[in-house]
C-alpha cells in the first residue's frame, strides 16, 4: 500500500548518516582533501557538511604568513555541530607531528560534550598534510586519536582498503591511519589524482561504516 511504501521509504531515509568534515587548512591543502572526501562521502550514501575549525591566529599574522582567505562556504563549526554529527571525518594538516593547534582547540572547547557524552559511539576519522613524507602522515592522526578515545569516539582507520595506498609508481601521502596528502617544504605542492582518490575512498567508506551505527 502508499502508507506502507512511505513509512518504507522514511525508514530508509532515516538510515541515512550524517557525516561532518571539519578541518583546519591554512593553504587550501586539506580544504582541497576535504572536497574529495565528501565526494565519497555521498558516493558513500552519506550526507555531509564540511565546516572549519576557528581561526586562533589574528588577521595579520596570517598576512605575513601569506595565508589566503577562508571559504567563507565552510562555516565554523563549534560543540553543537560535533554533536550533532553521526560521524566525524577531521582533517588536520600536521604541526611538528602532530595537530594543528586550531584543531586541538577546537577539541579542547567540548568539555561539556565530554561531561555529558555528547559524543559517546560516534565513529571519527582522520585525513592529514604534512609537508614531507615522513613528517607525520602517520603520527599525526595516531596523536589526535587520544582525543576521540576520552570522548569515546571510535576511530575508523581505513587500513588497507583501497588498493592505491600501495602503489609506488609515485609519492604520495596516505597511510593506514587515512588519507593524506603532501605539502612540500615550501607549500607549493598540491594533493595528487592518487591522494585526492584515497580521500574519496576514505568518505565512502566512512558513510558505509556510519550507516550500521545509525538508529
Amino acid at each position: 500500500t502508499y502508507e506502507h511504501t512511505a513509512m518504507s521509504e522514511a525508514k530508509v531515509e532515516a538510515k541515512v548518516p550524517n557525516v561532518l568534515i571539519v578541518y583546519y587548512s591554512m593553504y587550501k591543502h586539506i580544504e582541497t582533501m576535504a572536497a574529495a572526501v565528501a565526494k565519497g562521502v555521498e558516493a558513500g550514501g552519506g550526507k555531509v557538511t564540511v565546516m572549519r575549525a576557528p581561526e586562533t591566529l589574528s588577521a595579520e599574522v596570517l598576512k605575513k604568513l601569506g595565508a589566503p582567505p577562508k571559504n567563507e562556504e565552510h562555516k565554523e563549526c563549534g560543540s553543537k555541530d560535533l554533536a550533532a554529527a553521526d560521524a566525524i571525518i577531521f582533517g588536520i594538516p600536521t604541526r611538528f607531528g602532530m595537530a594543528a593547534a586550531q584543531m586541538k582547540a577546537l577539541l579542547d572547547r567540548t568539555g561539556g560534550l565530554w561531561m555529558k557524552g555528547g559524543l559517546l559511539g560516534k565513529p571519527a576519522g582522520i585525513f592529514v598534510s604534512t609537508g614531507t613524507l615522513g613528517g607525520g602522515q602517520e603520527t599525526t592522526a595516531l596523536t589526535f586519536i587520544t582525543q576521540l578515545t576520552h570522548h569515546g569516539m571510535m576511530f575508523v582507520p581505513i587500513g588497507y582498503g583501497c588498493q592505491k595506498l600501495t602503489d609506488l609508481t609515485e609519492v604520495h601521502g596516505g597511510s593506514p591511519y587515512g588519507a593524506g596528502t603532501l605539502a612540500g617544504g615550501d607549500g607549493s605542492r598540491k594533493p595528487s589524482k592518487l591522494e585526492l582518490e584515497i580521500a574519496e575512498y576514505q568518505g565512502s567508506y566512512m558513510a558505509k561504516v556510519a550507516k550500521k551505527y545509525v538508529a
